[in-house]
């Protein structure tokens, strides 16, 4: 099979590295008891004043993949949520190509004021996971480290195998 990489101007985000990251950690992130995971999920902001962040939404954002209490699995009902007003405990954006580090970071400062409890930001392009405590607290795993260590809220993934 003969694989092109096409680099036409698209707003759509997503990318190959980015789909199958994006895939690798909902297979990997924990759920026990404790947790469970969503991804694309549409979180309602329009709660929040916007105007003190440097922010394109107004009404939602959208995190790659988010990890939500376990007593929010298995809530599927016929008519369905379009937009959670209850945030997620840990909010993951995956920078695709297009992407800039401002907009990431406006975004985590927007879901921290919203109260999440925890940010990864995740490059596939050099192999990095940053995770967020806050705004100004992080610490960077990649290829080297042997887990990404969120201690907010105690979760551990093998860093190898969201990028192999």
């Amino acid at each position: 099979m003969d694989w092109q990489i096409e680099h036409e101007v698209s707003d759509d985000m997503s990318s190959w590295n980015h789909g199958f990251v994006q895939t690798r950690l909902v297979k990997y992130l924990p759920e026990e008891d404790r947790f469970t995971t969503n991804m694309e999920v549409s979180l309602d902001i329009s709660s929040l004043d916007l105007t003190k962040f440097d922010l394109k939404a107004k009404e939602e954002l959208k995190p790659d993949v988010c990890l939500y209490p376990a007593q929010r699995r298995g809530l599927c009902k016929p008519r369905d949520i379009l937009k959670m007003s209850e945030m997620p405990l840990l909010a993951i954006e995956i920078l695709s190509p297009r992407q800039g580090m401002d907009d990431i970071l406006a975004k985590f400062q927007v879901y921290f004021a919203l109260g999440i409890k925890s940010c990864w930001l995740v490059v596939p392009a050099i192999e990095v996971i940053t995770v967020y405590s806050a705004v100004d607290n992080f610490k960077s795993f990649d290829k080297g480290d042997q887990e990404v260590v969120d201690e907010v809220l105690n979760v551990r993934i093998p860093v190898g195998k969201i990028f192999s």
